[in-house]
């Protein structure tokens, strides 16, 4: 059979059905094709999701021991305000520790770092000091995003204070970020 009478004969069993329920089987076909292609991919994406929320969602472990929690009711008075505050603040003794635990998170999570700044301060009317590390660092800005959260769960007497970054041009793969980060510790020196 030669193509010119398949096109004849293709051309009048769409002739014999009508045109529209020949388009509408040839989409139905076509979606059919394309869900079987794509669910696959769309269920090891799917995994892929789960098992990188799965991983950030664990704890890094801890240096220094973990202060108290919080109480679960909210003070009334702003002297039990500043005594739940001192109790969450970390011990001035294990700064090092903690200095080493960002620097650990951070070549976890792939994050080149340069030398950094430290800084103490002593807040006087509030019985207790601050030591602000700054940070320039190299990498991709998820994983500096990474790093910057998994510090926070690893250390929960830090703040966030800033991050900033840079990007020499569009096609550069890394970007440049300053992370600073401030610790709230127990006590004066």
């Amino acid at each position: 059979m030669n193509a010119a009478a398949m096109f004849l004969r293709l051309r009048l069993w769409v002739l014999a059905r009508g045109p529209l329920l020949c388009l509408a089987m040839a989409l139905a076909l076509i979606g059919a094709v394309a869900l079987a292609w794509l669910l696959p991919l769309r269920s090891a994406q799917s995994e892929r999701r789960i098992a990188a929320l799965t991983a950030a969602a664990t704890p890094a472990p801890a240096a220094a021991p973990a202060p108290t929690t919080l109480a679960a009711d909210a003070p009334t008075s702003s002297s039990a305000n500043l005594a739940q505050f001192h109790e969450v603040l970390g011990e001035r003794r294990y700064v090092e520790q903690q200095v080493g635990t960002l620097f650990a998170l951070a070549a976890k999570n792939g994050i080149v770092l340069s030398q950094g700044e430290y800084k103490s301060a002593v807040v006087r009317d509030g019985g207790f000091s601050t030591y602000q590390v700054n940070l320039p660092v190299k990498g991709s800005y998820g994983a500096i995003w990474q790093f910057a959260m998994a510090a926070l769960r690893a250390i929960p007497f830090a703040s966030l204070d800033d991050i900033s970054f840079k990007r020499d041009s569009i096609g550069q793969s890394g970007v440049e970020a300053r992370v600073r980060f401030t610790l709230y510790l127990q006590g004066t020196p």
